[in-house]
């Protein structure tokens, strides 16, 4: 058994840990709440968006657009040309949210196609660096903070690429929050846009509907828009991302505690046991020599 100064330096130790999860947890949580505001706040921007490309599919459901293209979906899947956006954390201490993300990543690159990644965090971006993977250097971005230019700046290095025929599909790999205790990561197709995505309910044939003019044309109204909706998709998977990672790390710092605490306790009550060992060490001592002294 360790002795009672042992003891007291561990408790001590584990009680500066405490104070620093405790205020990682308090820290985080704020980021969180913080974050989901935000989203609160530009998703009646890109919604709105997202019904006006739903009009003009309504007036022109035929229409031929690069964005709309189905022709990627005619080649054979090892014959693909995908590019996949991972979002992961700058740092650890958040649970397995980076693994999951990672994992993701590897088992969808496991299936048929030529596969480029877009990784933004540093946690992600040292993983596969090390790895024999195609990877797009020129991103490094954080992923705190999310804000509109970086996602905007973040689409185009996507958009690109796509519009000149270097990629057949891009899709984004990031973290949603089901609940204040569960996350799940998941994948979604940025592009090509399919247009029974923005189908609304249908309406009756002998029902008025409005007329909307499109300048030029409906083709350079999509150019226009689209871009737009590619960069609202990105901002709000990173901000759900990045609320994601706070409530992962807010969940590890708890268990954290949690079980420092528990430490605290046991070693506590060795604490004790060791000071009683001592003190009872002490009186055999004392009585030990009081003996030997009255035999003398």
């Amino acid at each position: 058994m360790a002795n009672a100064k042992e003891i007291q330096s561990r408790i001590k130790s584990i009680e500066d840990t405490m104070k620093i999860t405790s205020a990682m947890y308090m820290i985080s949580s704020s980021k969180m709440k913080r974050a989901k505001k935000v989203l609160a706040e530009t998703e009646p921007y890109f919604y709105g968006m997202q019904a006006s490309i739903g009009r003009i599919l309504r007036h022109m459901p035929e229409i031929d657009h690069i964005y709309f293209n189905n022709e990627t979906e005619k080649k054979k899947p090892e014959e693909k040309r995908i590019g996949i956006l991972v979002i992961t954390a700058d740092k650890g201490l958040a649970g397995a949210y980076n693994h999951n993300v990672i994992k993701m990543a590897e088992e969808e690159m496991q299936k048929p196609g030529k596969y480029k990644l877009y990784v933004l965090g540093m946690a992600g971006r040292q993983y596969f660096a090390k790895r024999d993977v195609d990877m797009d250097d020129s991103i490094r971005y954080t992923v705190q903070h999310p804000t509109m230019h970086r996602a905007r700046s973040i689409a185009e290095r996507v958009l690109v690429p796509y519009l000149q025929g270097d990629l057949d599909e891009v899709r984004i790999i990031y973290t949603e929050m089901e609940s204040a205790v569960a996350v799940e990561t998941k994948m979604s197709k940025l592009l090509p846009l399919k247009k029974t995505s923005f189908r609304t309910s249908q309406q009756p044939v002998d029902v008025h509907r409005e007329e909307i003019a499109m300048v030029p044309s409906a083709s350079a109204v999509l150019d226009a828009i689209i871009p737009n909706y590619v960069t609202g998709m990105i901002y709000g998977c990173l901000v759900e991302s990045y609320a994601s990672e706070h409530n992962s790390r807010m969940l590890a710092m708890e268990a954290s505690t949690d079980n420092a605490k528990e430490m605290l306790r046991s070693l506590g009550i060795a604490y004790n046991r060791a000071r009683q060992a001592a003190i009872t060490q002490e009186i055999t001592e004392v009585i030990g020599g009081a003996k030997a002294q009255k035999r003398k």
